[in-house]
């Protein structure tokens, strides 16, 4: 098995805007803004697609960064705002615009949470995850850390596919939202690049011996006898509660949330209802917010659905956010010891073969047509082309559970039926064409489960690691603060 199997870490949904500066920041993992386009992961179809681990150890890389791409994207050059330079890192400006974009999504999320934040506190945290995003790319354009266009070409299609449209259609979508296709690709290439700087300079960097894996147990006991966790799938109806509302305007969003429980105790439709009323970001595909281990929910929503049944529905609910109405959707109960395994085979093309990205690209998508549409074997292909050490073997990974790839190849395993091969899937090792041959529920062994273990002891050590590595940029970095009103 070669160095590709060691998976880089379980990256959080906080991939991208996590910044643990001086003190903790609460991460802002943005939620999709208004161009409405169903980002992926999710759609509600499961637990990260289908491995069964938990929401949020294989989540899709491109979620954050198209998310923080199109909100970084909206507005800009919109004279609606004041635009003026808020801060400044070794001279490179974030401005007004920039930082109110992002404040958007970040106050959606904090709703959807049932979270009431100041609008002071929000807008000092998601300036210091922009602060702490600027150093980031600062720091890999000294690395020469970029992304080709041929990756940047695949993460572009790749969102396109999977909200099942053209990309002609989701650049229409996007510039109905004033984002265009430059705006767009330019934060979509800065939001990789940050991925891929925190992968080179600290993920690719950390192991966990036996000796810390043996302390990390001491110190956070874990029942391992339940791994895939028990899940629920929510349906959401939000009208926010600003923090300054009149008691006229109080009333008039208490009006609109009964409106919305009298039409579903009639017997309305929840996606329709959702559609109509709600204000939260999930409201467009109908309120659902998706399958997702129970651990992900708001105590508020867990406590307000305990013992409903599915298709039960409660509310309106009060949080700091404003009013709820939820409906159980889907219950998934927890299996002991069970995780959900793939039989994958793969080629890989690797960064030393000299090709550039898009003629390793162009090998691997005429490899995939002779697959698909001329019916030659996999296997065979993989002996001859592939330059990983599984090549003699047809490319053959065997079974692998949890922990067991690197996200970017977990990910695009995950949307896989078997039989299925993927688009060329770009990782720090080079180009994949990956097979799925074979999907199942397994019961993990002791040593399974200690390696699982495992990846949860590095994704800590990384994330302490990261830590002090961003500590490390902002300590040598001039940083000025401006006034917050421009003056």
């Amino acid at each position: 098995m070669t160095s590709f199997f060691k998976k880089s870490s379980t990256h959080s949904k906080r991939l991208i805007a996590m910044a643990c500066l001086s003190s903790a920041v609460v991460l802002l993992p943005l939620a999709a803004h208004a161009q409405g386009l169903r980002l992926p992961g999710t759609s509600g179809g499961g637990l990260s697609g289908s491995t069964g681990s938990s929401s949020g150890s294989y989540p899709n890389n491109l979620q954050d960064a198209v998310t923080n791409a199109t909100a970084s994207s909206l507005g800009q050059g919109s004279s609606r705002q004041a635009d003026f330079i808020v801060a400044l890192v070794n001279s490179e400006p974030i401005t007004n615009v920039e930082l109110q974009n992002r404040m958007v999504p970040a106050r959606e999320y904090f709703a959807q949470q049932g979270q009431s934040i100041s609008e002071q506190r929000l807008r000092q945290e998601v300036l210091d995850v922009l602060i702490a995003e600027r150093l980031q790319l600062i720091e890999a354009k000294e690395m020469n850390q970029t992304i080709d266009d041929f990756t940047l070409d695949q993460a572009e299609a790749n969102v396109a596919e999977r909200n099942n449209v053209s990309i002609g259609t989701m650049y229409q979508e996007l510039a109905a939202s004033g984002v265009s296709r430059e705006q767009f690709r330019r934060q979509m290439r800065n939001q990789l690049t940050l991925m891929r700087i925190r992968e080179r300079a600290v993920e690719a960097q950390v192991r966990v011996s036996d000796q810390e894996l043996d302390r990390y147990l001491r110190e956070h006991p874990i029942d391992q006898g339940q791994v895939v966790p028990e899940a629920l799938n929510l349906g959401h109806v939000l009208v926010i509660v600003p923090e300054n509302a009149s008691s006229e305007e109080q009333a008039q969003l208490k009006a609109r949330i009964d409106a919305a429980a009298q039409e579903l105790a009639a017997g309305a439709d929840f996606a329709e209802v959702a559609r109509k009323y709600s204000q939260a970001n999930e409201a467009s595909r109908g309120g659902e917010l998706g399958l997702r281990p129970e651990s992900q929910y708001p105590e508020l929503f867990l406590s307000s659905v305990q013992g409903k049944a599915v298709g039960e529905v409660v509310g309106p609910v009060r949080s700091g956010a404003g009013y709820h109405i939820l409906k159980v959707l889907e219950r998934q109960e927890g299996g002991a010891g069970m995780v959900v395994q793939n039989h994958a085979r793969h080629i890989l093309i690797s960064g030393a073969s000299g090709r550039s990205a898009q003629e390793a690209g162009n090998m691997l998508l005429e490899i995939r047509d002779r697959v698909v549409r001329g019916g030659e074997d996999f296997a065979e292909l993989a002996r001859q082309y592939s330059q990983d050490g599984s090549a003699k073997d047809g490319g053959d990974l065997g079974w692998a559970g949890p922990g067991m790839f690197v996200p970017e190849f977990q990910e695009a395993l995950d949307e896989l039926q078997p039989g299925d091969v993927s688009q060329p899937v770009v990782s720090r090792f080079g180009l994949h064409l990956i097979q799925l041959l074979d999907r199942r529920q397994h019961k993990m062994t002791q040593r399974e489960q200690r390696e699982l273990v495992r990846n949860e002891a590095r994704e800590a050590k990384v994330e302490a690691e990261y830590t002090k590595w961003l500590e490390g940029l902002r300590a040598r970095a001039f940083i000025e603060m401006r006034d917050p009103n421009g003056q």
